[in-house]
């Protein structure tokens, strides 16, 4: 395969996957995130309603977080491997809890019974250290943190690991059954794309809006766990950018902006994509050229933006470049394909959710 083709090939993968990723309706993106909050809502309530198998309340109690993920599928007959996707509540260390970040859980192996296809999955953490280990990255049951299936009703004096000395307690909910389950060797990790999509904006740098179902699992979730006081996530705005001071010593990095530290953007990708790529296009022109396609500077600054309207000269001059016969040899150059289709996914999703349609003055009314 020669080296032109092969960068070509890359390119255009990349153009391929960025449309795949963001063409799709924001609408659509946050209707499937908002069915795994209700879902979530669902396994919780149902799991709680029966007084002889719910969660102990000492168990629930002093929790540091809890995990709920609806239809964890198996991946093979009798033992495999499992993936779902859930969400992930944590509680302040002032004692409130946070708004939902989303999770996925994927691999590792159990016993599940012949002919059973999916569960529900709940997850109790009790100490501090086995959240910080997900808000750090990543975390894998029974190798970074100790893992047992949770007791049930009364079980909880007796307790299924010995002292009950687990970090995190695991249940499972099988054809209308719940029963504690060891699940080791799954990994958790933060699905920031998920939490990006359902967390909307009015657009990067903006608070995220709390939707109601959110507030409800929130809400939910403080009273089983015996948190009378309200949630740190209530109806409206959380504020965005850093966390103000330092978690206390063994707490998990959380605060006011817990939600937006997890939330990554369709426009956070796209410019770090552009921003990656577009100095191999610049390699191939001269210092006059290069000012011609430069992006706007501030997009290669942490976490910052330009505008719609700051974007669009750049954008226009990559129009120029591509409809200009003259300019054909660098417009079919598989470079310059990628940066110009990032860029239109890029200005498409610095815009409003929902745009005002522009419109002069209305007619005088009689």
């Amino acid at each position: 395969m020669s080296t032109r083709f092969s960068i070509g090939v890359r390119y255009v993968t990349a153009v391929l996957v960025s449309v795949c990723l963001f063409t799709s309706s924001r609408a659509h993106a946050q209707m499937r995130e908002e069915q795994t909050v209700q879902q979530a809502q669902a396994v919780l309530n149902e799991t709680m309603a029966n007084a002889a198998t719910r969660i102990p309340a000492s168990m629930l109690n002093g929790a540091h977080a809890v995990a709920v993920i609806p239809g964890v599928i198996k991946g093979s007959f009798v033992v495999g491997a499992r993936h779902g996707r859930g969400v992930l509540c944590v509680r302040d260390a002032a004692g409130p809890w946070h708004a939902p970040v989303f999770i996925t859980l994927t691999g590792g192996n159990v016993g599940w019974q012949i002919g059973v296809n999916s569960s529900d999955i709940v997850l109790v953490f009790k100490t501090a250290q086995s959240v910080q280990g997900i808000l750090d990255g990543k975390l894998t049951l029974g190798a970074d943190v100790a893992a047992a299936a949770g007791p049930l009703g009364g079980q909880a004096s007796a307790g299924t690991d010995g002292r009950l000395q687990a970090e995190i307690y695991s249940y499972a909910r099988t054809r209308g059954l719940f029963a504690g389950v060891a699940i080791d060797g799954s990994v958790i990790k933060i699905d920031q794309l998920a939490t990006g999509a359902y967390y909307r904006s009015a657009g990067p740098g903006q608070p995220v809006i709390v939707p109601p179902t959110a507030q409800q699992l929130t809400q939910s979730i403080a009273a089983v766990t015996g948190t009378n006081t309200p949630p740190v996530a209530p109806a409206g705005a959380i504020p965005t950018g850093p966390v103000p001071g330092q978690p206390a010593a063994g707490q998990p990095a959380a605060g006011p902006g817990f939600v937006d530290q997890f939330a990554t953007h369709e426009s956070d990708v796209l410019r770090d994509e552009l921003t990656k790529i577009a100095p191999e296009l610049f390699d191939l022109v001269d210092p006059q050229w290069q000012a011609f396609l430069a992006l706007p500077k501030e997009m290669f600054a942490a976490s910052a933006h330009v505008t719609p309207e700051d974007l669009a000269p750049t954008l226009a001059r990559y129009q120029t470049v591509a409809t200009n016969p003259q300019y054909r040899a660098l417009a079919q150059r598989p470079e310059f394909q990628s940066v110009y289709g990032l860029l239109q996914h890029y200005h498409r999703s610095l815009q409003p959710d929902d745009p005002k349609v522009q419109l002069p003055p209305p007619p005088a009314m009689h």
